[in-house]
């Protein structure tokens, strides 16, 4: 039987994909009380990746995947009535 191992979270904060459990949390939150926070959150780490990709050629999927995630995050909150957050600024 296998057994789950829990990996250790990365201590870089512009480790390739770290902003991934911020952005799902956001995604997928339910908490009406907790989504605009979790937004804020979720673009101000993928924000911070984006500048750290914006001189690394090589990480053009990625690059991708932060434009995507954040374009989903406006459209969620435009979705919510949420107001537009400045983290990206």
């Amino acid at each position: 039987m296998d057994s789950l191992v829990a990996l250790p979270a990365p201590t870089a904060p512009t480790a390739p994909y770290d902003w991934r459990e911020a952005y799902l949390h956001a995604l997928f939150e339910t908490d009406r009380a907790r989504i605009y926070s979790r937004i804020m959150e979720a673009e101000r780490v993928l924000a911070r990746r984006e500048h750290a990709l914006f001189a690394d050629s090589n990480g053009w999927a990625e690059q991708q995947a932060v434009t995507n995630a954040l374009n989903a995050l406006e459209a969620l909150r435009n979705c919510l009535g949420l107001a537009s957050t400045a983290a990206a600024a």
